[in-house]
């Protein structure tokens, strides 16, 4: 399998970089039209999705980069090298929120109500940049059967790609992609409701990813590691508590779905 998707005048794009970029835009589109059925000005919705990509793809390089810094100590040249991976998506989402929760105050606009409005969307984004793994040949699972694989239904090109070295892997990226798509048709479900108060749809991802993530990285064989304990289930303890703890105090606020 080729990394390389095409070269333009002698420049290599990446399937890493390009399913990261796709799901980006289709992003933006669902923030952009959701937005609108709250009155939020699209140029705010630019500006912040513009500013957070780029401060969330440093973030989730920093992270990384932090967790292999003996790698990176000796191969500084490395550290910008992108396009051969190394993007961990709980940097991103801690420096993106980070930077949303200021701009929301600057602008004096409710960050919740932001966040809630983003939370399908940044699923969607997971599960089409997760390919790019895919293509990378990384975040893959522990040793299996190729008849434990077709057992699950996967893809046979899924499948065929996760024979590495002359073994079969799980599709850990297959599992959260298909995961973080759930997840998004969860979300669109309750956000129906027009009773929901604002928190729990960004309560809901924090639950929903948290739970998919720990489960999932206990299969992952390229965890970044905190100690002896595997950094991503910790955040994503984390992630679930304060999941919790919004949709919980979420009965103290507004509702997502304005009246009137």
């Amino acid at each position: 399998m080729n990394r390389i998707a095409f070269s333009i005048m002698g420049f290599d794009i990446y399937w890493y970089s390009l399913c990261i970029l796709c799901g980006v835009l289709v992003a933006y589109v669902l923030i952009l039209k959701e937005a609108k059925k709250h009155n939020i000005d699209k140029e705010f919705i630019t500006d912040l999705v513009f500013y957070s990509i780029i401060i969330g793809l440093v973030g989730a390089r920093l992270y990384y980069v932090i967790f292999n810094l003996n790698y990176y100590m000796s191969n500084p040249s490395q550290i910008i090298a992108v396009w051969n991976g190394g993007l961990a998506i709980h940097g991103g989402i801690i420096f993106g929120a980070i930077f949303i929760y200021y701009y929301c105050k600057k602008k004096n606009i409710k960050f919740l109500r932001i966040t809630d409005i983003m939370a399908p969307a940044l699923l969607i984004a997971q599960a089409l940049g997760r390919w790019g793994n895919f293509f990378n040949k990384e975040a893959y699972g522990i040793k299996t059967t190729y008849k434990t694989l077709k057992n699950m239904h996967i893809p046979n090109f899924v499948i065929n790609g996760m024979k590495i070295n002359g073994v079969y892997h799980y599709p850990t990226f297959f599992f959260e992609s298909i995961g973080c798509i759930i997840g998004v048709i969860i979300i669109l479900i309750i956000r129906k409701n027009k009773k929901i108060k604002l928190g729990v749809l960004s309560g809901i991802y924090f639950v929903w990813y948290g739970i998919l993530r720990f489960f999932i990285e206990a299969l992952r064989t390229d965890s970044l590691m905190l100690f002896s304990l595997k950094a991503a289930q910790i955040v994503s303890l984390i992630s679930i508590i304060i999941g919790i703890v919004l949709i919980i105090t979420s009965s103290k606020r507004e509702k997502y779905i304005k009246e009137g």
